[in-house]
């Protein structure tokens, strides 16, 4: 069976981190390794991370941002697939064998994301009572037989957890680092995917619990997250040529679709993100 290859960025909060592993440790029946991109932590992370079995950690001195981090990632991965995952999640039974079986059944399919909470509204589920790990894992559970079978196609998959081959990186390369330290490099890795063919896909049937932010906030604090959010919108609006204020985008969102349609030959020399 394939091997897939679970990025995390980490910063901080150890705990959390212990939380995730364990959880994919619980919960995941097909061959993984995990590979940690610590940006900089300044308590026992690091230490933590060194313990965990089939991982390997890349330690940064400064804080890369997530984009550069995961692309640390992805050149060091071993797999055919590439997960990208934070560490503010909780993952359930079966979730990345379901994960697999959806970006599988389409030659065609680029990404597959799973439903969540404290993520945009498409992929976000609102009747989750509770979030002790036996709630969330018994929630997954009956939204697995409730769901099963079912996904859509989204016009965009939020970056917390995304699953795409290595096949798809050799053609539209990594994330782009321009958007640091966090923020529309997955809106732009999901353009990019559409612009060469490749389709998006939700999984409606595969919850993961995401507390949300859980890094990015602990580094910088709340008003700065917003106010580099709001930068990285404005990046965002000066590389796609999108005819809105990045305070628009940002609170209001934006039409991925008109750019795919747009764009709608790729141009390696454009789109690509060489890793």
């Amino acid at each position: 069976m394939a091997l897939v290859s679970i990025i995390m960025v980490t910063y901080n909060k150890p705990e959390m981190t212990w939380r995730c592993v364990d959880s994919i440790f619980r919960n995941t029946d097909i061959p993984f390794e995990i590979i940690f991109v610590d940006n900089a932590s300044t308590d026992d992370t690091v230490t933590y991370l060194k313990t965990v079995p089939q991982a390997t950690v890349i330690q940064n001195e400064e804080n890369r941002g997530f984009a550069a981090g995961c692309n640390q990632g992805i050149r060091a991965a071993r797999g055919d697939y590439i997960l990208l995952l934070n560490n503010d999640t909780i993952v359930t039974a079966g979730w990345l064998t379901k994960l697999m079986e959806w970006l599988d059944a389409v030659p065609s399919r680029g990404i597959v994301g799973p439903m969540s909470t404290h993520v945009g509204p498409m992929q976000c589920v609102n009747d989750l009572k509770g979030i002790s790990i036996k709630e969330i894992e018994s929630y997954a559970l009956e939204r697995s037989r409730t769901y099963a079978g079912q996904g859509y196609y989204p016009h965009k998959l939020i970056g917390f957890c995304m699953l795409f081959r290595r096949s798809l990186v050799d053609l539209i390369g990594g994330l782009d680092e321009r958007f640091y330290p966090g923020n529309y490099e997955d809106d732009d890795f999901c353009l990019r995917a559409r612009i060469a063919g490749k389709s998006l896909w939700l999984a409606q049937d595969t919850f993961i619990y995401h507390e949300g932010q859980g890094s990015f906030v602990s580094k910088v604090g709340t008003k700065k997250y917003v106010l580099q959010s709001i930068k990285n919108a404005e990046r965002f609006r000066d590389k796609w040529n999108i005819g809105l204020s990045p305070l628009e985008i940002n609170l209001r969102g934006y039409n991925p679709s008109e750019i795919v349609a747009r764009e709608y030959v790729f141009l390696p020399e454009r789109h690509a993100i060489p890793l």
